[in-house]
């Protein structure tokens, strides 16, 4: 079956974009993971989880798209997506989910004070006033 031309650069993009989607999961469970290995066979059991889920993820994505004309030009544009994203993107990313969550715990850290502070006045009014 002959695809037309705009059909062939359809899945090429998309291709890529489901590659760079692979990478941003991929820095996404690093960060959830931690960079360092706690166990051998936990870190090996998340890792399997997470390929499946991202293959199933990638599936939907081309299915979703480019009506998932499986060719072997398909995965080279995934990997080719999946390298452009690490090589050039995935430093950018990383420093910015950091950022992230620092100015979130931070957020949530302030928060919490506000809102815990006037409790702990109260209940230590109490318990001063009791003595």
């Amino acid at each position: 079956m002959i695809i037309p031309m705009n059909v062939q650069v359809n899945i090429i993009i998309n291709s890529i974009l489901a590659g760079i989607l692979t990478g941003v999961l991929f820095d996404i469970y690093r960060i959830i993971r931690g960079f360092e290995n706690p166990n051998v066979i936990i870190t090996l059991i998340e890792d399997i989880l997470f390929w499946i889920l991202a293959g199933i993820l990638v599936f939907i994505f081309l299915l979703y798209n480019s009506y998932i004309y499986i060719g072997p030009y398909l995965f080279l544009y995934i990997a080719l997506g999946l390298y452009i994203y690490l090589k050039l993107i995935s430093k950018y990313f990383l420093k910015a989910q950091y950022k992230l969550i620092l100015v979130s715990l931070k957020t949530w850290r302030i928060l919490k004070n506000l809102i815990l502070y006037p409790i702990e006045l109260v209940v230590y009014k109490i318990i001063r006033k009791n003595k």
